[in-house]
């Protein structure tokens, strides 16, 4: 007999029960296989470092999910890319981008896909 699967985790279990911006991110591995990595990113009012920019070997698609946050990218000078929770963006490999912010006071939490 068949039956339905259950579920291998909830993506809002675990999340901070007050945001603290002065903590890290989390960054929890949920799939991985070669050439692809899924993970839950859970912002808590943190940003990128001043100067500092992601420059990642691999594409990213990201979805926001809950919260809000802002990214910057080194080849749109002064602009940034406001994202509300369903918003989904495509970062190519080598991209330069950064987190300008994220909403504080509650958990922004993100789902990232990163592939070759």
């Amino acid at each position: 007999m068949d039956t339905l699967p259950l579920p291998d985790m909830n993506l809002f279990a675990g999340l901070p029960s007050s945001a603290d911006p002065n903590a890290v991110e989390q960054f929890t591995t949920l799939l991985a296989r070669p050439g692809m990595r899924v993970e839950r990113i859970v912002s808590t009012g943190q940003a990128s470092p001043p100067g500092f920019w992601y420059d990642q070997a691999q594409h990213e698609w990201v979805v926001l999910l809950t919260g809000g946050a802002r990214l910057a990218f080194a080849d749109m000078p002064g602009q940034t890319l406001v994202l509300t929770p369903g918003d989904a963006v495509s970062i190519a490999a080598h991209r330069q981008h950064r987190v300008e912010w994220t909403t504080p006071g509650e958990p922004t939490v993100w789902l990232a896909i990163h592939y070759d």
